[in-house]
């Protein structure tokens, strides 16, 4: 084990962290004698009806009502409801600051810069919210975006909201069966969109895509769209469309008369990857959402007012409704739309220096790709500012780790966190006041009883278990959408282990009270009885020169499973018996021979979801010659055609 971490916090940095703020808060105000993390985990687990109403107050909550019920039905997984008295609207809180500071600064690309103060912000979305209330929207109704990640996708997402309206969103890049995918099921009434979107130096035209959503979603009452790529797009050709700019006309700025709402009230709509069928609409509550948010902002990221907060993600990821939430601690949020690989593969670097960046976010293949084309940021852009490096979407090799301390910043908290779309929030998250270890995400998130079980459902430590939460927590779903009876949502989460969420993750909880993912459980390979997780075999195959990516599946065969690697090389390399011989012997030498692929295939490309995430089932749906449900869920969904009918998987 190691025995010195990667990154250690300053004392000057401790003392002025918000967590240990908290803490000292904690021990004034709740009597409880509170004097590192551990012992403020173990509390915030052991006494939620103190600990959250504690977060509730220090990150300043905006409610009308709080309640004294702080948790009923406490024995209920699923089941149990939160603060169930209280009233608050989520948009009120995230609109908490009116000054003339920097609310958002936006860049598409190396295009079009952009930025809005807290007083602008504010006003925007009062003139859009009358907007919208006059257009009929009212409690509870849907609006949906088919937006890029702009300044104005929030604006909509807060008018919306501040009247109690459910808001729903995806990224542009899906295509009109992706989009009909989703919001057919919940049927809104409001349509924001673009007529266009820039992607790697590109402009692509989305009219006719809105021409056929318009087309086969009745529901829509109103199409707004959102001119991006050129001033004053021609939308005479679909129904029911108006321009942003004439539908916000006839309203001027005015206070916001803010719906106030149950804690459990609908807020997002969220969506399952979609690739094994038509995608789960995930519903979140307001007041879950904002407290579990307001808490990982604040507690576990530290930020502070003036921080400058960034994370490469779309809107159809739920990296995007979690960073908009960083305005409720009155940071700064840096928008980005585009390739993050513009410029040279510059341009986010180039973002972070040019705009302080204080907090870098990221996904764990984005820092992988940049150390592979050779990016040194260290040397080429000066990253003052920076403080923490955010990490997600799958799990972070500890090669990564060192590439962001030698090449990166040597004295930055890189932080991995994981949770998902499932929660809106983390189970696992970076500390301002705990080491860095490498390949380790650093803690177990507040308020989150996270535990490893065996197969037998039994805790362990220092083994590979099931990733479970064993008590209720405020951002679990209040449901899924036309769910009669709460069936699906029960069985995506309670069947394996009743009574506790079971997130699906394969984990293991370390000595350093950290954990280690090894991949999704239900993409565990199996081969001779012993379940080996994927990330294991990524962490060797990628380090290798060779290879620019890869995917590994379990075939069936035999009456046994056998590994499948598939690996995409740099231009112009072929496969040949010696890289063959290279990449088992580099897995055989740091792992198991049982992680040693049977078989080892090159291919051209990797499937991948919008967000990037290499899609194992769908890889092994085809080689099994089953059909893939939901291509629509794909970025490129061309790509399974390369693993349809391999000779060399027959044999």
């Amino acid at each position: 084990m190691q025995s010195i971490p990667l990154w250690q916090p300053s004392p000057e940095r401790i003392a002025a962290a918000n967590l240990t703020a908290f803490m000292r808060y904690v021990r004034e105000r709740c009597g409880a004698d509170i004097r590192d993390y551990p012992a403020l985990y173990d509390w915030s687990i052991a006494d939620p009806d103190r600990f959250w109403p504690a977060v509730w107050s220090f990150c300043g909550v905006i409610a009308s009502t709080q309640g004294e019920t702080v948790l009923a039905d406490r024995d209920r997984m699923p089941g149990a409801r939160w603060f169930p008295d209280a009233r608050l609207n989520f948009a009120e809180n995230l609109l908490r600051r009116r000054d003339d500071a920097t609310a958002i600064v936006f860049w598409g690309e190396d295009r079009i810069k952009s930025s809005i103060t807290y007083a602008e912000l504010h006003a925007e979305v009062s003139r859009l919210a009358q907007a919208l209330q006059a257009a009929g929207v009212k409690r509870g109704d849907r609006v949906a975006a088919y937006m890029p990640n702009l300044p104005g996708t929030v604006i909509a997402m807060l008018a919306a909201t501040s009247l109690g309206a459910i808001w729903s969103s995806c990224s542009p890049d899906f295509g009109v069966q992706g989009v009909l995918d989703r919001f057919g099921q919940i049927e809104p009434s409001i349509l924001f969109a673009a007529e266009g979107y820039f992607y790697n130096g590109k402009t692509i035209n989305l009219i006719d895509r809105l021409k056929d959503i318009a087309a086969n979603l009745p529901s829509l009452q109103k199409i707004i769209v959102v001119p991006y790529t050129r001033g004053d797009p021609d939308i005479d050709g679909i129904p029911n469309a108006v321009n942003v700019h004439g539908f916000m006309n006839p309203y001027h700025p005015r206070e916001i008369d803010f719906v106030q709402l149950p804690f459990d009230h609908p807020l997002y709509i969220m969506y399952s990857s979609g690739t094994t069928g038509v995608p789960k609409c995930i519903v979140h509550g307001a007041g879950g959402t904002l407290l579990q948010q307001l808490k990982e902002h604040v507690l576990h990221v530290d930020l502070k007012p003036g921080d400058r907060i960034f994370y490469f993600t779309t809107c159809g990821w739920m990296m995007w409704n979690w960073l908009v939430s960083a305005l409720a601690a009155r940071a700064t949020l840096l928008l980005y739309d585009g390739s993050p690989f513009a410029a040279d593969g510059r341009i986010l670097f180039d973002f972070a220096e040019a705009e302080r960046m204080t907090v870098f976010g990221t996904s764990a293949k984005y820092l992988d790709a940049a150390a592979k084309i050779g990016l040194e940021p260290r040397k080429s852009h000066k990253l003052v500012a920076l403080k923490c490096i955010l990490s997600t979407g799958s799990p972070l090799v500890p090669e990564s780790y060192d590439y962001v301390y030698s090449r990166i910043k040597p004295d930055v908290q890189l932080a991995s966190i994981s949770g998902g779309t499932d929660i809106l929030a983390c189970f696992a998250v970076g500390n301002p006041v705990l080491p860095v270890w490498r390949g380790e995400l650093q803690c177990r998130g507040l308020g989150m009883k996270v535990e490893v079980y065996d197969d037998d459902g039994q805790p362990v430590r220092g083994k590979k278990g099931e990733l479970v939460c064993t008590v209720p927590f405020p951002s679990m779903p209040v449901g899924f959408w036309n769910d009669v009876g709460g069936k699906k949502y029960h069985a995506a989460y309670f069947d394996r282990f009743p009574g506790v969420w079971c997130h699906g993750d394969f984990v293991e909880l370390t000595a350093h009270d950290g954990l280690i993912i090894y991949g999704r459980s239900d993409a565990v390979l199996n081969p001779g009885g012993v379940r080996i997780g994927t990330a294991e075999i990524y962490r060797q195959v990628e380090s290798l020169n060779e290879v620019v990516e890869s995917i590994v599946i379990g075939q069936d065969w035999d009456r046994d499973v056998r590994v499948v690697l598939f690996v995409r090389l740099r231009d112009s390399l072929v496969l040949g018996q010696a890289l063959v011989d290279k990449i088992k012997k580099q897995i055989r030498d740091h792992t198991t021979p049982r992680h040693v692929p049977a078989k080892i295939v090159q291919v051209s490309d990797i499937p991948r979801t919008k967000s990037g995430k290499i899609v194992e089932l769908a890889v092994r749906d085809v080689v099994h010659g089953l059909t893939v449900k939901n291509l629509e869920a794909l970025a490129n969904p061309e790509a399974l055609q390369l693993y349809k009918d391999i000779p060399e998987l027959n044999l």
